[in-house]
């Protein structure tokens, strides 16, 4: 099995992907063109027929593997071990980096184009690019012609850029299961070529020792130790033996080291590195103590407040209030009088200013994300550390950990009141279905508005927090979330993504708004309101139908019988094209009603005359799409026509209707029963206290 870095690279992207991904999407992902992404996607289909997987692309949705978890792991395995034809640009000068920074003597360039099976003007071009790379960690890289290449800098700053290196390129979880499994044995569990390839510098039985030693550690530190910060001290402590045994020492400012000698950490680090040198039998300087001493105080994730106030010094905890009392006037919150939040700073900057003292790196796994979510608070956060600590350079991953701090707080102490718009093509049927689960699960929405998708032009977008749609806008330019009218989990987690991010936005003075019906209205206005909702209402009960299908019927067939019915009493005109848009409906997502065994047909049409409701029960049962996109089989059709130009009181009254459709099980199993008056009584009662919650009654 061959093929290119830029096929694995897709390969995982598919494979770790949550949902259907566009080809758009891959190609921006991995800086390509999406013509080379579809070249390579033909590749890959060959790949994935050999491991019973395949690629299913679904117009105007995306593309997925689809196959059995246990064949998806076994194709994941198998291309974890297959050397590929050729490395990235960007994995290439990873290796090089890292080849470099092992070595004690200049390597030829010819030696790394020979390993790398690339010529030495691409590794000339690679090194151009490292130089400003290795000059971030206070490293030189050299170059001369007859002496070959290498980077020169103090032992501290190489042990920095590999740890980097690591953290950058191997999954921290994935390394843990290793060490617990045993490296040397084969796993299961296997590593892309490039974490193989850093991993190679650590060896693996004294790994195991080292991971011993720090979890011994663990029980005895007076706070807990983040998983991060373990692997993070694992990799530190291996990498260091490591140079140890090539005779690279480093060397801790005395000084400071003097100033933490007393704290726990230091007694803790000084134990820790005298078990090591038994187990190792090997001689450990002092100073490995020092370094060992900041990793700890740097990995406080959770500390008492009198723990908090015996190690913290008073300037740092007057720069953390500063820091606060910027950010409360960035985002309009005032965060001043949070003790929480200032105890929590200061317990984070301590060490964070320790390890920036001394030039120590600190890697945040979830940068990308942080700055991804919160990127105006980031921004905030980032200047707001340049103006209280002048003379110190934060670098983002430092950033990264202070938005959290933040954005945790904000999002507890901030009330939300947001306002969500809900399409669906008719603005009936299922946007009240999606407006009822949104409100359900994601309380922070207090007010939603259902509109049909031509309903847009005319709206005041500005005044809605954020816009919810069962159907593709097409030629919608605004931001938008696409979802099922049942709200999956993984739906449910975009939206408040996004609601988080409305929550946190930097100076949010959005005018208040009145909800649509709460104003206060003079009596004519309400008696002209009660008119028309309650002909609305009566409109629909006289034209509830409920109709048993005895025979064996298509949709198709189905939907005939009923619009001749309406025809005859005369709601509808042309019945054939009011079927037709109920297809073309059909087509944008199911209608089928997850977790029932009922469909809900609707659409507005200028061929529609009055408001209709029907009920078709099923002998026999049909089986179609439903809204969660899975197959699923019906027994009752549940039809909703209203016409295109109707009133808001008539929309409003379709969409209470579909709001109890879900309601519970009581009232969908009283639809599917068959029996008319009921339905009808039912619908009777429902309406009364509909009116009676709008003050009309």
């Amino acid at each position: 099995m061959n093929f290119s870095s830029r096929e694995r690279e897709i390969i995982t992207f598919l494979l770790n992907a949550e949902k259907d991904t566009t080809v758009k999407a891959i190609a921006t992902e991995l800086g390509v063109s999406i013509r080379t992404v579809h070249r390579d996607l033909k590749s890959i289909e060959s790949l994935l027929s050999h491991y019973n997987l395949e690629l299913k692309k679904k117009s105007g949705v995306g593309l997925h593997i689809n196959g059995k978890k246990a064949d998806k792991d076994a194709f994941q395995q198998a291309i974890s071990n297959v050397t590929v034809v050729d490395f990235s640009p960007e994995e290439r000068r990873t290796v090089i980096l890292a080849t470099l920074l092992e070595m004690n003597e200049p390597i030829k360039l010819f030696t790394l184009a020979s390993e790398l099976k690339v010529t030495e003007a691409t590794i000339s071009h690679d090194l151009d690019q490292l130089e400003q790379e290795v000059s971030l960690f206070h490293l030189t890289l050299i170059r001369k012609r007859g002496y070959g290449v290498e980077i020169v800098g103090n032992e501290t700053d190489k042990r920095a850029a590999l740890s980097d290196l690591i953290a950058k390129y191997v999954d921290p979880f994935e390394f843990v299961s290793l060490i617990k499994e045993n490296i040397q044995k084969e796993s299961a569990h296997q590593l892309n070529a490039i974490s193989n390839r850093l991993l190679d510098f650590i060896n693996p039985d004294r790994l195991n020792i080292i991971e011993k030693v720090v979890e011994d550690a663990r029980d005895e530190l007076p706070y807990e130790l983040a998983d991060s910060a373990h692997i993070g001290l694992v990799v530190h402590l291996a990498l260091a033996i490591e140079r140890l045994q090539k005779g690279e020492t480093i060397k801790f400012d005395q000084t400071f080291l003097q100033q933490i000698e007393t704290t726990k950490e230091y007694v803790i680090a000084k134990k820790m590195i005298e078990k090591l040198a038994v187990k190792l039998k090997q001689t450990i300087p002092e100073d490995e103590v020092g370094y060992i001493t900041m990793h700890l105080m740097g990995a406080k994730v959770r500390v008492d407040q009198d723990y908090l106030l015996e190690e913290s010094s008073i300037d740092i905890a007057f720069q953390a209030r500063s820091l606060i009392h910027y950010v409360s006037t960035g985002v309009g919150v005032d965060l001043t009088n949070n003790s929480s939040l200032l105890h929590d700073l200061v317990a984070h900057l301590k060490p964070a200013i320790y390890r920036l003292q001394q030039n120590m790196r600190i890697v945040n796994p979830l940068l990308n994300n942080i700055r991804n979510d919160y990127l105006d608070l980031f921004q905030l956060i980032q200047d707001g550390v340049q103006e209280t600590f002048p003379d110190m350079t934060f670098p983002e991953d430092e950033i990264g950990y202070l938005v959290l701090h933040f954005a945790s707080t904000l999002l507890n102490d901030r009330k939300s009141d947001l306002r969500a718009l809900v399409i669906c093509s008719t603005g009936i049927g299922t946007a009240k279905m999606l407006s009822t689960k949104l409100s359900q699960k994601v309380p922070e929405v207090k007010h939603v508005d259902n509109r049909s998708f031509f309903d847009l032009k005319h709206l005041n977008l500005d005044s809605y927090d954020l816009i919810v749609s069962t159907i593709p806008l097409n030629g919608f330019e605004g931001k938008y979330i696409q979802t099922s009218p049942m709200l999956t989990n993984d739906e449910v987690h975009r939206i408040k993504k996004m609601v988080n991010q409305k929550k946190l936005t930097i100076h949010s003075n959005k005018a208040t708004f009145q909800k649509e019906g709460t104003k206060k209205r003079d009596m004519m206005t309400e008696l002209e309101a009660l008119t028309n909702y309650s002909q609305a209402i009566l409109d629909l009960l006289r034209s509830l139908h409920v109709q048993k299908m005895k025979d064996r019927q298509t949709m198709e067939s189905i939907l005939q019988v009923a619009m001749a019915t309406f025809e005859r009493e005369e709601r509808i005109i042309h019945p054939n094209k009011i079927i037709k848009k109920l297809q073309e409906r059909e087509k944008l997502s199911g209608l089928g009603i997850p977790g029932t065994s009922a469909a809900l047909y609707h659409t507005r049409s200028k061929d529609i005359i009055q408001p209709i409701f029907s009920i078709f029960t099923l002998t026999y049962p049909l089986t179609i799409q439903g809204m969660d996109n899975e197959s699923m089989t019906i027994n009752t059709i549940l039809l909703m026509l209203a016409p295109e130009k109707a009133q808001q009181e008539v929309l409003e009254v379709f969409s209470f209707l579909s709001s109890l459709l879900i309601q519970d099980e009581v009232s969908l199993r009283l639809f599917s029963s068959g029996d008319q008056e009921k339905v009808k009584n039912y619908l009777s009662e429902q309406y009364r206290t509909f009116l009676l919650e709008k003050n009309l009654l």
